[in-house]
């Protein structure tokens, strides 16, 4: 996924299709994500002899532990993003989109597509059928999991007496 400048401007008038399986594993290392699979990229790249504008779509799986039970839950992803870059930075200058510089003369769309899905992550996942034997453990000494069912049926023990006080005025 990288292209030099001079690679880029030969492909200016051809246009470029992009369709290709790369691996990121590594991000794994940097991240919540337990496991993943190599992704489909796939997109085109509008070029000029200024700017080179990245429309793409990345696909995958990742897999990521229950927020609640730890189990390893499988997350299928699609991020639709676009990048541009420019090749003479200082005389274009717009707020509108994220703009990347090139550093030498090689546009690599790696670190992007990296930092795109570990951008994807969710804040919280929960697994649909936990493994009770992988998952957490659900209770312990004095303590134990509460459902929001089981807080609902339970009555503050200090709010009991007033329950009581309301029934003896009922009769």
């Amino acid at each position: 996924m990288k292209w030099t400048l001079f690679q880029l401007n030969q492909l200016q008038h051809k246009g470029l299709e992009i369709d290709e399986t790369v691996d990121v594993s590594e991000i794994t290392t940097h991240s919540d994500i337990r496991s993943i699979e190599a992704v489909h990229v796939t997109g085109r790249a509008d070029l000029s002899s200024k700017k080179a504008t990245f429309h793409l779509t990345v696909e995958g799986r990742m897999v990521l532990p229950c927020s609640r039970t730890l189990v390893d839950v499988d997350y299928p992803f699609t991020i639709k993003t676009t990048e541009t870059y420019l090749f003479q930075p200082a005389e274009y200058e717009s707020d509108e989109e994220e703009l990347h510089t090139v550093e030498g003369d090689v546009v690599d769309l790696m670190p992007i597509i990296k930092e795109a899905i570990i951008l994807e992550v969710p804040m919280q996942i929960f697994s649909d059928s936990p493994d009770k034997e992988e998952a957490a453990p659900q209770s312990g000494k004095d303590w134990g999991v509460i459902t929001d069912e089981d807080q609902e049926k339970k009555v503050d023990p200090r709010l009991a007496g007033l329950a009581k006080f309301f029934e003896k005025d009922q009769e």
